[in-house]
């Protein structure tokens, strides 16, 4: 398996893994989904939006926007709104949004050559404002890295929550579904 193909199939396992978790968080309540946590981002919807937000930024960066914000964002109002308009609220809304970005990252994922790889990305900080280059590989592997330690705190949070049954966001999983 070349190292293209292998970083496509992690991207595969994200998203089957986001997947999971947004058909579970449906079994809540909205309220729910808004119960307060000491880990992660506070809630399950606050850590679900970190993740959709931090994979569209990561993808606005691949694609050339050093200085991306994220939907719900201070100023980052979701594509096509107006201004004033509230960021999305809902899940459905969220589910929506995230399906759009999965055909974007694999529209992206599909002309990913060996090459670009190694390519250097530019990217400022959301946090410290500072412009950085690192190499568009990491920025893959990050982007699944962080989805997986996300994933640990979301699933902490359905257990808690008391969902039955949880999702196995397990990779062997998706691959003995084949």
């Amino acid at each position: 398996m070349s190292s293209v193909e292998l970083i496509r199939r992690l991207h595969q396992h994200r998203v089957w893994t986001n997947g999971q978790l947004l058909a579970t968080a449906t079994q809540l309540s909205s309220g729910r989904i808004h119960d307060s946590f000491d880990i992660g981002q506070g809630s399950l919807w606050k850590t679900l939006t970190h993740m959709f937000g931090a994979e569209y930024v990561w993808l606005q960066a691949l694609l050339g926007n050093e200085d991306p914000v994220a939907p719900g964002d201070a100023v980052g109002k979701l594509p096509g709104n107006q201004q004033g308009e509230d960021p999305m609220t809902k899940l459905t809304e969220l589910q929506e949004h995230w399906s759009d970005l999965d055909v974007r990252w694999e529209s992206y994922l599909t002309t990913l050559t060996e090459a670009a790889l190694e390519q250097g990305i530019g990217k400022v900080s959301s946090s410290t404002g500072q412009r950085s280059v690192v190499q568009c590989s990491d920025i893959l592997l990050h982007v699944c890295t962080h989805a997986q330690y996300t994933t640990a705190q979301a699933m902490n949070m359905l257990r808690q929550l008391g969902v039955e049954p949880l999702p196995d966001p397990m990779l062997i999983t998706l691959a003995r579904e084949g």
